[in-house]
């Protein structure tokens, strides 16, 4: 694919034909993603980007939505989640812009007039309009648009002086006339304009416009133009102006080269680019990062593009360096003298300076950088020099323009094993340990390996560099498993480097000796933190012991501009956290009893959170808080490790642990039960993950709790797992028990969780009318307390109910509004069940490649989140698709993995509808043995269910294999006993299963009356 912004947003496929990207906000996702392609934009950023202020009920599950749509219409290989966020997996090329950075990067290193005005003329024949046509307005894109807008002028400039030099005066006449309109106040295109004019025999013509350049100048700005238009007046005026003399320019005074890179600069592609471009706009840039990240490499290759450029190395000066001291330092470097007259060294430099075209880099600032300030603006404006910076924290003088070097990309974990090889960490490893290592590579075995130590030291390339040299002698699953003491394995850096790079602590030591004692305090009690922390609970956790509350934010913004605290966003504001290696570094600060002080004071903290969290999780609130504790995800767990709260905070998490999914986690928490309550918690989420409990268990432990709410809530959980994994019949006991307390507690959301319970044990007893009147009931009561979970379970009993009647409209409906709200709550597990839901319906509908695509789609989110059930719900029915196809392997392929599994439940239904397909695909494959043994074992599962509709599907399937085995009259009996079940129930045959019917019935030429004996003998 190929992405065009210069101009209105196009896609074009490798072939040039236009791909369309109709809705707006889809559009807007893409045109976000293309400001930066390639680079990872945090889903905070995006969610700004495409809703502002104006913010939907769930920003997080809305922006998955559109990257879904983005990906469908674009390719999903390229939309690429990377945290915190998304990029645009395409090289700098594929965009127009990409592309025409590098024409022009191309075309400033070349002195050819020829080939300067050809590489110009086909990077601004790319243009079609304005940048970001369409959204140039937009606060993400305006920024980039207006770069972009000036690095064209600058290149049309650039262009016209080379059809100068050319002589081509006339016709380039003509096609400044037009530009010079737009950007009357230009002088450099006006005085390029009026050249050509003059030199085309336009001289009248170019005076006017140079009379009407002054008019505008005084008027407007109070100025005159500038010195080259004026000299360019004098010049068009005399009449015949002798031709000057040439002169070669004074040679430049000498300096020394850059250092000739000892090794290949791995994963920079895009960086390099990026800051050139930037050096083409902007007179000062500096780069910023966390020491190792890789500045100077990156500040080094970008200036080997440069006619004339000096390094200046700044990290050996004293920190009492002075403006004048560090005036002197950088004329050394320059090959600047001292002159005759007398002037302080700034003013010497300066004048130095004068005139000449050069690219200054000036190396490792952090410990001048007040000096290094207060330098810059005094020699920038009187000459034609850049300045390229390093430091570890901004200049903050109003000419900079800061770029943050990242650290380089590391693959998350589970990624392909082609996204991993692509990874620049990962790449930079495998170079520098084939280097250090001969005969090593990297490989599909020890690929994982590599990006696990990769992420462990943050992406930083000098850390990965001190990895990649262990590798000879630990080899990388020994590495991996070191890096817990990485202060002691991160050593023995290249005997050339400073010693400040040569260990991992020793990077990190530089940075601690230029910080504050109170910034060394926050920062140390910082990496008590997992994942970083909002403000308050710096505030709360980092204050005391001389650091007051109120100066904490301040530190940390110090410490943010240190390049040590990393800032990012989430709905609760700014989150501050440390890269790995900075917190463990952080942590060896700390001495054992402020350790252990901090460690049960974020104990207390987070469960304090948590309990908040928890009155917040039924009802309006509950986006807000689950998403909250998402973010905290990190902390939570941590805190966990505390015995004295551990009981506490596994109860306060309990739900949102079910809410989320994960429970293998929760079971875990709650395993060492320290109540009554948690014991009865832990054995829900142990039926729930497919543990095998004695149902009478769950009766024991509701009935040893003696708050009335708690046993409440705990007997209905119970009684929730045990509807779905365990014994019904104890399940029904317990919700009838939840059912009667709520309603004496007059707990509205709590009686509305037991009817939607209550609905789905009446539906699979076949009581479809009071199912009905349960759940319509739960869903109303779910609406009055603003609790969308509970709005999805309501909606799913409806639309199952709705989908036995026949209404499929109805069904889809009700199916489509809970997959709408479990997505907005980020609720996965349900959102899969949910869409396989809607794969039914379409089955139902005979729409089979729907179905698939549905189910596959339920499949995918369950896969994703670790969900099991709805794993197994999804490949279901991606068999009954395939086994009505006539697939009857790959249907047994699907469906044999999970009558195991469904195997190790009380409850059967699953197992009675596994063997009912697997005895209809043995059936149609003419193997009538193990037709009737598949269907014997599900009508005793199906039996067990106390389901009417399983029964006669089983009935159904044994008629099939009686007429195999020659005997028609058994067949008649049992497909009319299973018609009689079906009407009983009110569950009329669907079309899905018709079809095995139909092909029964129309074998045995006639109308079935049905056996009353075999249909009391199934009864």
């Amino acid at each position: 694919m190929r992405f065009g912004v210069l101009g209105p947003l196009a896609v074009w496929t490798p072939s040039g034909d236009p791909v369309t990207v109709r809705e707006a906000r889809v559009r807007a996702l893409l045109a976000s993603l293309l400001v930066a392609p390639g680079r990872v934009v945090s889903a905070d950023r995006l969610v700004d980007d495409l809703w502002g202020d104006a913010l939907p009920a769930n920003p997080s599950g809305a922006l998955q939505t559109l990257v879904s749509r983005l990906r469908r219409a674009i390719g999903a290989d390229l939309v690429v989640h990377r945290r915190p966020g998304y990029l645009l997996d395409v090289p700098p090329d594929a965009v127009d812009s990409g592309r025409f950075a590098e024409l022009t990067g191309r075309a400033r290193r070349t002195t050819d007039p020829g080939a300067l005005a050809a590489l110009l003329a086909e990077a601004l024949g790319l243009w079609r309009g304005e940048a970001f046509a369409g959204f140039a307005d937009e606060p993400f894109a305006s920024t980039a648009a207006a770069a972009l807008e000036e690095q064209r002028l600058v290149a049309w400039e650039d262009y016209a002086g080379a059809r100068l030099q050319l002589g081509d005066h006339a016709v380039l006449a003509g096609e400044l006339g037009e530009l010079i309109e737009g950007h009357p106040l230009r002088e450099r295109l006006r005085a390029a304009h009026l050249r050509a004019l003059h030199g085309a025999g336009r001289t009248t013509e170019a005076l006017d416009s140079y009379r009407k350049l002054r008019r505008l100048l005084r008027d407007e700005l109070g100025l005159e133009p500038g010195a080259e238009l004026t000299a360019l007046q004098q010049e068009m005026l005399r009449p015949e102006p002798p031709a000057p003399a040439r002169r070669k320019a004074p040679p430049p005074p000498s300096q020394a080269p850059l250092p000739a890179p000892q090794t290949e600069l791995v994963g920079r592609d895009d960086a390099v680019a990026d800051v050139r471009a930037l050096l083409g706009t902007h007179r000062l840039v500096t780069l910023t990062g966390p020491g190792g990240v890789g500045k100077t490499r990156l500040a080094l290759e970008v200036a080997r593009a440069e006619d004339e450029v000096c390094l200046v190395e700044l990290a050996g000066l004293p920190r009492e360096t002075t403006v004048d001291g560090l005036a002197d330092v950088v004329a050394a470097a320059l090959g600047i003298r001292d002159g005759a007259r007398p002037q302080s060294s700034v003013e010497r430099l300066a004048d130095a300076l004068r005139g000449r075209r050069l690219l200054l880099v000036l190396d490792n600032c952090e410990h001048v950088v007040e000096p290094v300030a207060a330098l810059v603006p005094l020699v920038l404006p009187a000459s034609d020099v850049r300045v390229l910076a390093t430091s570890r924290e901004p200049l903050d003088v109003s000419i900079e323009h800061l770029w943050e070097v990242p650290p380089l990309e590391v693959p998350p974990p589970g990624a392909p094993l082609a996204d991993v090889q692509r990874s620049g960490a990962v790449r930079l490893f495998a170079v520098r340990a084939a280097a250090a290592s001969p005969g090593f590579a990297l490989s599909d075995e020890n690929a994982e390996t590599i990006a696990t130590i990769c992420r462990r030291v943050d992406g930083i390339p000098l850390a990965i560099e001190l990895a990649s040299a262990r590798v000879r002698v630990l080899g990388t699953a020994e590495l991996a498993e070191r890096l817990n003491d990485r202060f002691a394995v991160l050593t023995g850096g290249p005997r050339d480097a400073p010693p400040r790079q040569r260990t991992l602590r020793a990077v990190l030591d530089w940075s601690w000796e230029l910080l504050t004692a109170a910034e060394r305090t926050v920062l140390r009690r910082l990496a008590v933190f997992a994942d970083g922390c909002t403000l308050a609970a710096a505030e709360a956790l980092c204050s005391g012991d001389g650091v007051r509350h109120a100066e904490v934010l301040d530190l940390l913004a110090r410490l943010v501009d240190r390049s040590l605290v990393v800032v990012s966003h989430s709905a609760d504001g700014p989150r501050y956290g440390l890269l790995e290696s900075v917190s463990a570094y952080g942590e060896r600060q700390l001495e054992p009893q402020e350790l252990a002080r901090l460690r049960h004071a974020h104990a207390a903290y987070y469960t304090s959170l948590a309990e908040e969290a928890a009155e917040h999780l039924h009802g309006p609130e509950q986006q807000r808080w689950l998403s909250r504790l998402d973010t905290e995800t990190g902390n939570l767990r941590r805190a966990l490790g505390d015995g004295e709260f551990v009981s506490r905070l596994a109860r306060a998490m309990a739900w949102y642990w079910f809410l989320r999914g994960r429970l293998t986690e929760a079971r875990r928490a709650t395993e060492a039960a320290g109540s009554a309550v948690v014991a009865a918690w832990h054995t829900g989420f142990r039926l729930l993950t497919g543990e095998p409990v004695d149902s009478r268990t769950a009766l024991r432990l509701r009935d040893a709790i003696a708050d009335p709410c708690e046993r409440a809530m705990a007997g209905w959980f119970l009684g929730y797992a045990a509807t779905r994994f365990g014994d019904m019949p104890v399940g029904e006991e317990l919700i009838r028990a939840a059912l009667a307390e709520f309603e004496d507690l007059d707990d509205s959301w709590g009686v509305a969780a037991a009817l939607s319970v209550r609905a789905v044990q009446r539906h699979v007893r076949g009581d479809l009318k009071w199912s009905t009147v349960d759940a319509e009931r739960s869903l109303a009561l779910f609406r009055e307390t603003c609790d969308h979970w509970g709005r999805v379970q309501a909606c799913a009993v409806l639309g199952r109910l709705a989908e036995i009647a026949g209404d499929y409209p109805a069904a889809a409906a009700w199916q489509r509004e809970g997959v709408e709200l479990a997505e907005e709550l980020a609720l996965w597990p349900d959102a899969a069940m949910r869409w396989s839901e809607l794969g039914r319906i379409a089955l139902l509908e005979g729409d089979h490649d729907r179905a698939d695509e549905l189910h596959e789609r339920g499949r995918a989110l369950a896969v994703e989140h670790g969900d099991s059930a709805g794993q197994e719900f999804a490949e279901v029915g991606l068999a009954l698709s395939a086994r009505r196809r006539g697939r009857f392997a790959e249907a047994e392929t699907l469906l044999r993995p999970w009558l195991e599994w469904n195997r190790r439940f009380e409850a059967d239904n699953g197992a009675a509808l596994i063997l009912a397909e697997l005895g209809f695909a043995a059936e149609q494959r003419g193997d009538a043995d193990a037709a009737f043994d598949l269907h014997e074992q599900g009508l005793a599962a199906a039996r067990r269910t106390g389901d009417p509709r399983a029964v006669a599907l089983a009935l159904e399937g044994l008629a099939g294999v009686r007429l195999l085995a020659g005997q028609p009259g058994r067949a008649k009996g049992l497909l009319g006993a299973a018609a009689r079940l079906r009407e009983s129930a009110g569950a009329p045959l669907p079309p899905c299963e018709r079809g095995d019917v139909d092909r029964i019935e129309k074998a045995l030429h006639g109308e079935l009356p049905g056996s009353d004996r075999e249909l009391q003998e199934c009864r």
